[in-house]
């Protein structure tokens, strides 16, 4: 058994929120480079180069990437050979969370009652924690600070199993082209197919989570979000939803089992600002 304080969570947790607001993943920069090459409309491409330039901005001059600094998002892989000793490990992570967007001066955009008095709490907590158990006694944490406008163009549908693959992708195709320009394209588009109606949606969220130069390891999926990136970008909504072909960097799907009578299917959307970050303790 391997014992962790809480304390270390909390550092841990502060790091990389201000880590993810300030930095955005070289990956990224590059996919978007790599599509400014591509990128035909003029208006394209100087919104492809102010993004970068914003990026630079936001690194040299430790500032967040966006203003909305989001919903804090964590997710947390614990090992089952794990104690955690000194408090409570969701307390340490709400601690962490706050100090970062104080220090950060990080809007905070949580409000405690969601639909009455919708009193703001000031300092945006609480988190968004997800926890999974695994094999061993290590602890891996990614943050991912999420925006209202992409998180807001999410959606479910339970599909019937007929619809099949052909399905998905109208479903994919329409929710991109009703979303416009309103979750900051270019974006990157999270799948999440199977398990029931929750779970197809937590599975959309970990899709995002995966590093941008990388696809599913089934095959026939993989070639399904290569095909899906095509197709998004034929759409012309474009960079800020003004045209062109640069609407989606990447589409990342995960899948699970589901009952023999359904087809759940969950997208969400994130915004050029991708940011996350993780660290192993």
């Amino acid at each position: 058994m391997r014992e962790i304080d809480v304390k270390i969570v909390k550092e841990a947790v502060k790091r990389l929120f201000l880590k993810a607001n300030f930095y955005l993943d070289n990956k990224v920069k590059d996919k978007i480079k790599e599509s400014l090459k591509k990128e035909r409309s003029q208006l394209a491409k100087d919104i492809l180069r102010t993004i970068l330039k914003n990026a630079e901005l936001a690194k040299n001059k430790m500032k967040p990437i966006c203003q909305d600094t989001g919903s804090a998002l964590v997710f947390m892989e614990i090992g089952q050979d794990i104690h955690f000793t000194n408090g409570f490990v969701k307390d340490a992570v709400n601690d962490g969370m706050r100090e970062a967007y104080f220090e950060g001066y990080l809007r905070k955009s949580i409000v405690q009652d969601p639909v009455f008095e919708r009193k703001n709490t000031m300092d945006n907590s609480p988190a968004i924690i997800y926890e999974k158990i695994v094999p061993g006694d290590k602890l891996k944490i990614i943050v991912a600070p999420k925006g209202g406008g992409a998180e807001n163009m999410g959606e479910v549908r339970m599909l019937k199993p007929a619809d099949g693959l052909e399905g998905v992708k109208q479903f994919i195709l329409e929710r991109i082209k009703k979303s416009s320009g309103n979750p900051c394209p270019p974006i990157i588009v999270g799948v999440g197919i199977g398990g029931n109606f929750d779970y197809s949606a937590y599975l959309s969220k970990i899709a995002l989570l995966r590093p941008i130069d990388e696809f599913n390891e089934n095959p026939k999926w993989a070639k399904f979000e290569k095909e899906m990136l095509i197709e998004i970008n034929k759409l012309d909504v474009g960079p800020q939803g003004l045209g062109g072909k640069t609407t989606a960097l990447k589409v990342a799907v995960e899948t699970y089992p589901c009952h023999i009578a359904s087809l759940p299917v969950a997208i969400n959307l994130q915004c050029h600002a991708h940011r996350h970050a993780e660290e192993i303790i």
